[in-house]
């Protein structure tokens, strides 16, 4: 079949200025001695990089400058030995030699006229000091976070004063490092909250009333004041709320009260909900600005700057919280790795280049990966120094040539855009009549309509670029391609899922026979589901939970069985783990965990338990299969020998999330006509002439 009509083009480039009705968000703002240059507050964040990457990390950080944030921070940097997070990579300045590579990002985010900013922390209970050994502290004696076997000892009067030393002392590097402001941690996992909160039982003047809980807070406050010696602003970022009823702070009792004892002592207040999964929860169970009902009365307690999170990708959202007098800075973590350039855009009136957040929290997963931060929107996001990938920045292309671009998913459109950017003449053909591939599917199941912005971006980029033609409902075969004339051809055809078992832990097909077998293309292309339905999980992201809902709320009797010790186990890493559990029950599903497919026969489902292999059978009446996924690369196969370049991107090369697929299609167009490296990023490696 020939190629279609190509779709309307819309020529791009027109000079545009900013709406007046965004304005406010361009005005500047005072953080004790300094001024900003606008309201864009990027706050601390993990990234996966910290001291382990210094190089990668403040090329991170000073991206966010160029793209006009104002007020670029660290992530957790630990202030002494006795609070040591790792194997988790953050900050530190316990010594002299921690000031090197956080004057590198300081030297970076002033190149671009933003303020820096450092997180000062001590975890408290988090924390195990896995690396240092030191035995960790805290208000009260008691086990240490999670399952490692350690408990953290009671603080004496002797450790707080040791502690105010500890935190003096690392205020002073901090003003030596470059920063402009020294932030207070009072976050969940800090010192200063785990004093603040409630759950602080210490009948010394450190516990009991609120104002003897704040002590700590307020000292820390006075510390950094005295370490920083007047050259850097002090801001503290708070809990006001911790989102488990009357255990804990609450920001209609003791939370906006907390502030109001402290209000004039820092000349910022960072506000924050919860514990991180409550603070960031993604798309799929909080709209933006789900923050705001927390936030209302802050400024009413305070004279001082106001700055808090909702991932806000909305500009007239963040105007109407200034307006209100909701919020005097806009922070926003997420929107800034989705788009570091989101303030310059709406500064010149480019709201349509934005690319918007689209809440699935795979940033988060980063930190737990202890790897460089990734995001589905933006493929540069931790590619900015070991790749030189800078996010509005394409190198020209080296020659005049066309390329043609099978197949317009996730990693299809990114790729198409990113070659036609650089200059190439680009063809893309799609089968269907509607871009956007997988994500089509994957957008309509519940909660996951901010998908769609993958696609929707990526579509209107390209539309207004003169030198792509998209040709739909055009179904490419070994002689279309040939008739095309294309001497090069990048095969973004995806994958189908499985429907013969073969997953993770089976590495050969199954016996199921004896058993409707489904999979969630089956489900896409609208397969009838009746009575009682398996969904055998060994995908563990967001796929297998998401049917199980859907169809347990279209009146299905679900039960999902996973190898793993909880449901979508994956989700963890993405903060949603305990958010799938509730709606899953909500939704009536069943859950199994622990066990493994072996089979199907006549009397039902067989399965194993993963550790002690007891059998188990379990009687249902169809069986959808979330295992593996296969890709569709038969064209690839069918182009062999052909005098064309020809390369596989994608699922089509190897199936994975959909920012695997961005990230993969946005390389494929970057790195097009360039030589092939054997190594293809830089790698920053330990300093043996100091040791």
């Amino acid at each position: 079949m020939a190629l279609g009509l190509p779709t309307t083009r819309f020529p791009g480039g027109e000079e545009q200025i900013r709406d007046s009705r965004y304005d406010v968000l361009f005005e500047p703002v005072r953080i004790g001695r300094f001024t900003t240059r606008n309201r864009f507050y990027q706050p601390p964040h993990c990234n996966g990089m910290g001291n382990l990457r210094p190089q990668a990390h403040a090329a991170m950080r000073g991206i966010k400058a160029e793209g006009g944030w104002a007020v670029v921070n660290t992530e957790h940097c630990s202030i002494h030995p006795t609070s040591d997070l790792m194997p988790e990579v953050l900050q530190s300045l316990w010594d002299e030699d921690d000031i090197p590579p956080l004057a590198l990002m300081c030297d970076a985010v002033h190149a671009h006229g933003s303020l820096a900013g450092v997180q000062l922390a001590y975890a408290a209970y988090y924390n195990a000091n896995k690396l240092s050994r030191e035995i960790p502290m805290g208000p009260m004696g008691r086990p240490v976070d999670g399952t490692f076997p350690l408990h953290a000892r009671a603080m004496d009067l002797a450790d707080i004063r040791n502690l105010r030393r500890w935190w003096r002392e690392a205020a002073e590097r901090a003003r030596r490092c470059g920063f402009d402001i020294v932030n207070v941690d009072a976050n969940f996992s800090t010192i200063a909250f785990q004093f603040l909160s409630p759950r602080n039982q210490r009948a010394d003047e450190y516990g009991g009333s609120l104002r003897n809980r704040a002590r700590l807070l307020r000292e820390l406050i006075e510390e950094t004041r005295a370490g920083v010696q007047d050259a850097c602003a002090v801001s503290v970022r708070l809990i006001v709320d911790e989102l488990c009823g009357d255990v804990g702070l609450r920001a209609e009792e003791e939370g906006i009260e907390a502030i109001s004892l402290l209000a004039e002592l820092p000349d910022l207040w960072d506000i924050v909900i919860g514990t991180w999964a409550g603070d960031s929860p993604t798309a799929r169970f909080a709209p933006e600005n789900d923050h705001e009902r927390f936030l209302a009365g802050i400024k009413q307690v305070t004279t001082r700057p106001v700055v808090g999170v909702g991932r806000f990708t909305s500009p007239d959202t963040m105007v109407s919280l200034v307006r209100r007098g909701i919020l005097d800075m806009i922070g926003a973590t997420r929107p800034s790795i989705a788009d570091p350039f989101l303030p310059s855009k709406i500064e010149e009136g480019r709201l349509e280049d934005i690319r918007e957040c689209i809440g699935c929290n795979i940033c988060v997963s980063s930190h737990f990966m202890m790897t460089n931060l990734r995001c589905t929107q933006n493929p540069t996001i931790g590619e900015e120094w070991r790749r030189d990938w800078h996010p509005e920045i394409l190198r020209p292309r080296d020659r005049e040539e066309t390329v043609l671009v099978v197949g317009a998913g996730p990693a299809g459109l990114e790729c198409a855009r990113v070659l036609a950017e650089r200059g190439y003449d680009v063809m893309l053909a799609e089968r269907s009549r509607e871009l956007g591939g997988r994500l089509l599917h994957e957008s309509r199941l519940p909660g996951m309509t901010t998908y769609l912005r993958v696609r929707d971006w990526r579509a209107g980029q390209i539309a207004r670029l003169p030198n792509v033609a998209v040709f739909r409902e055009s179904i490419m075969d070994r002689a279309t391609i040939l008739e095309t004339g294309a001497a090069h051809v990048i095969l973004a055809t995806g994958s189908v899922w499985r429907r013969d078992g073969v997953s993770r832990l089976n590495g050969r097909p199954l016996s199921l026979g004896a058993i409707p077998v489904l999979t969630p293309d089956d489900i896409f292309a609208g397969a009838k589901i009746s009575g009682r339905v398996m969904i055998y999980d060994e995908d563990h992201y967001y796929m297998g939970g998401l049917l199980a809902e859907q169809l347990a709320r279209a009146g299905a009797d679900v039960i999902l069985v996973t190898p793993e010790a909880e449901l979508s186990a994956f989700t963890a890493n993405t903060l949603e783990l305990q958010r799938i559990a509730l709606r899953l029950d909500e939704a009536g599903v069943t859950g199994l965990t622990h066990h493994v497919l072996v089979g199907a026969d006549s009397g039902g489902v067989e399965l194993r338990h993963r550790h002690t292999s007891r059998p188990r059978t379990v009687a249902v009446d169809m069986l959808v299969l979330v295992t593996a996924r296969q890709p569709v690369d038969e064209l690839y196969r069918d182009l062999a020998g052909a005098v064309i370049d020809v390369v596989r991107i994608g699922d089509c090369l190897a199936p994975g999330a959909v920012f695997h697929a961005v990230h993969g299609g946005h390389r494929a167009g970057r790195e097009f006509g360039a030589a092939e490296q054997e190594i293809p990023f830089r790698r920053e490696r330990i300093d043996l002439a100091r040791v």
